[in-house]
């Protein structure tokens, strides 16, 4: 008889618990905003502190709170990206103009010199 009942059902893919006498906890949604102007909203429970930023999940793009802890996380965020060195700042630093320009001819008449024999 068993064997009956659980005929046709997938075995450990659906829970078979109702949802009967199951008190959710309470929540609230936060809105957030990215550099387009794009708001989403994202459920947290009622007692979590939000995060300052959040990833949508649509487009990928970084988004803000829209309040004062939102425009303090963005500044931060502009202000780290803006300060980041990328490699050719770092070649800068060690060498000059000029001598990189020595450099690239001196690699290039090599390149030529092994293409033509």
């Amino acid at each position: 008889m068993a064997d009956r009942t659980l005929r046709g059902t997938r075995i450990g893919a659906t829970s078979l618990q109702g949802e009967e006498g199951v008190e959710l906890s309470p929540r609230r949604t936060v809105e957030y905003l990215t550099d387009r102007g794009t708001r989403f909203s994202v459920l947290f429970d009622a007692d979590a502190e939000p995060p300052a930023e959040w990833t949508d999940q649509r487009s990928g793009e970084l988004g803000f709170l829209d309040d004062e802890a939102g425009r303090t996380a963005r500044a931060e965020f502009e202000e780290k990206e803006s300060s980041q060195r990328t490699p050719w700042d770092m070649l800068i630093e060690r060498r000059s103009r000029e001598e990189l320009e020595e450099l690239l001819e001196e690699r290039l008449q090599l390149l030529r010199a092994r293409r033509g024999s």
